[in-house]
């Protein structure tokens, strides 16, 4: 386990910045090394990436289009969807707007409470059981959520994750308290 504060506060800008795209890179060709291997000796490794925005090289798209077959899960959060609009990356000889390469590949998609040009675009995926209005109101600390389950997309349903500032969690790992509660 390797957990990295690349908080820009801490690290400036610059520092951050760097770090995360050496980080990511690293991670890729890790996962691609992976070829060598057998597919029952690959064992699942997961890279969790907040303000993913930040890091993007053209390394990502490789990373979103090509890693699932190494078993690399990708967990990418960000905040609004125009951060990805000004990101391109290449795919072959034209370049893709990260947006597009995101939603092209990704499996399972969640999200809380959004604005309307978010709601406008996400409605589509949440589709037929959420719309833009659902999206746009949805209360504090509940969530949507579309799963890929078997690489195939689950039916979008509501969620109510565990409020970490209102539950204490389970320290022994053998009580309810981590479980999400679904609708």
């Amino acid at each position: 386990i390797l957990l990295m504060n690349l908080s820009k506060g801490e690290t400036g800008e610059v520092n951050s910045k760097l770090l995360g795209l050496i980080i990511v890179a690293k991670i890729q060709m890790a996962a691609l090394k992976r070829q060598k291997l057998s597919k029952e000796e690959r064992q699942d490794f997961f890279l969790y990436i907040d303000e993913f925005q930040n890091y993007v090289t053209e390394s990502i798209e490789v990373i979103l289009s090509e890693a699932r077959k190494y078993r690399l899960s990708l967990n990418v959060a960000h905040q609004y969807l125009a951060q990805l609009e000004g990101s391109d990356v290449k795919k072959g000889a034209r370049k893709v707007s990260l947006k597009d390469a995101v939603f092209g590949n990704v499996g399972s998609i969640m999200c809380y409470k959004i604005g309307a040009q978010d709601a406008e675009y996400l409605a589509k995926e949440f589709a037929p059981v959420f719309s833009e209005q659902d999206l746009i109101n949805l209360d504090k600390f509940k969530g949507v959520m579309k799963l890929s389950i078997d690489t195939q997309p689950s039916r979008p349903f509501s969620m109510i994750p565990v409020n970490p500032y209102k539950e204490a969690g389970d320290r022994e790992g053998t009580g309810p308290q981590g479980r999400l509660h679904l609708r």
